[in-house]
């Protein structure tokens, strides 16, 4: 393949809005998320490397899979290096190295550090933004990127040059992890990505993003939780359970829900209160879907809404419950903790935005059946590992 830096990437433009033409009928943008084909290119130029050849099933339609290396750290504590190096910090923090190799346990309650196998050459102009995969959330493991001379974890600056490492702490479930284990995702932005409301309805208008009631567009699209079924004998959700059992993050439909997992079932009140520190896995009500020309990203709507956190891993893919992916709209599932003190929850209420990004050009390839993707069409659904009809 070719070593030629693409245009779109690489041109030293004044305007990050700059556009030109691509494919017939196609505009490129030099400001955007960048697809599939562009993260091939970079990975070509050197501007992402790895210990082992990056496969090409690591690249999805707007990102990045990143993988655990072959050890693991026990940390006393989360920490940012701030303006120093991750690996003089870890020096002074590590309780003990761990060899995941062949397969290890990450207990709950504790804080590990894993070097991924990714590295980054990022040019001035592209910076990057982590976020645990969909089956990473689901199962309520936490993770959060972090890169030398950092203040903020899951981001990346403009011109890094580095590598990787990934905070892991499993909340409910222990799991097991090893080298290649994929828990992260990264995209790569150039200039200013985020799609205004007068974008957002425009889009909506052109190319429906909602299909089920009105789209509540202020700062983002507004996203609300599902807690009314077709009778009380239907479950809402699932609230997981303590003391439960290991979870290998690499076997997929291998669990029994049941082992795992109590049904939430609709009340009369179309309600459910919160138990601080427990996790719950619900869904939206509403039924959304994110064009190819777009990726999206959730975030919580308001801190001081409630308490309670909402959608541990945010990225959506372009084609996510799209028509052009099989998709006719689709539920987002919704990764929920209580924190200090009970809370109610009520049907409809918002629980978080999403925020719709353009990509610099269309990705070759749609997140839905053309690769494989577990949550097309999804209603409420648990993570991947778990045998469900």
């Amino acid at each position: 393949m070719s070593k030629k830096k693409s245009p779109d990437l690489f041109l030293d433009n004044n305007s990050d809005e700059t556009e030109f033409e691509g494919a017939p009928g196609q505009k490129i943008s030099l400001s955007g998320i960048l697809p599939g084909q562009i993260i091939r290119t970079m990975i070509e130029n050197g501007e992402i490397w790895s210990q082992g050849n990056i496969s090409e099933e690591q690249i999805q339609p707007a990102s990045l899979d990143l993988r655990l290396s072959d050890i693991a750290y026990r940390i006393r504590a989360s920490f940012l290096p701030s303006d120093g190096s991750v690996q003089e910090k870890l020096t002074e923090l590590a309780l003990h190295k761990i060899d995941i190799s062949d397969g290890a346990v990450l207990e709950t309650g504790c804080v590990y550090l894993v070097p991924l196998m990714e590295a980054l050459s990022l040019p001035e102009r592209i910076k990057a933004i982590s976020n645990p995969k969909s089956s990473t959330g689901r199962v309520d493991v936490f993770t959060r990127l972090i890169c030398d001379g950092s203040h903020e974890f899951d981001k990346v600056p403009g011109g890094y040059k580095g590598h990787l490492w990934l905070e892991i702490s499993p909340r409910t479930f222990p799991v097991i992890v090893r080298q290649g284990t994929r828990l992260n995702q990264m995209r790569f932005r150039r200039g200013n990505t985020k799609s205004s409301d007068k974008e957002l309805k425009k889009l909506h208008t052109e190319d429906n993003i909602v299909f089920n009631g009105k789209a509540d567009i202020a700062e983002g699209l507004a996203v609300s939780v599902n807690l009314k079924a077709a009778s009380e004998e239907s479950i809402v959700g699932y609230k997981a359970k303590r003391h439960a059992g290991l979870i290998d993050l690499d076997k997929p439909n291998k669990y029994k829900v049941a082992k795992f997992w109590d049904p939430v079932f609709m009340s009369d009140e179309s309600r459910i209160i919160l138990d601080p520190g427990e996790f719950y896995i619900l869904a939206s009500h509403e039924s959304i879907a994110v064009p190819p020309s777009h990726a999206a990203e959730m975030v919580p709507f308001n801190p001081s809404i409630g308490e309670f956190r909402v959608h541990y891993a945010g990225f959506f893919d372009p084609g996510f419950g799209h028509g052009s992916s099989d998709g006719e709209g689709s539920k987002a599932v919704l990764e929920v903790r209580g924190y200090d003190v009970p809370f109610i929850l009520e049907h409809n209420q918002i629980v978080g935005r999403l925020m719709y990004e353009k990509l610099t050009e269309f990705p070759e390839k749609f997140y839905g059946s053309s690769i494989g993707s577990n949550y097309q069409k999804q209603n409420l659904r648990l993570s991947k590992h778990f045998i469900q009809d």
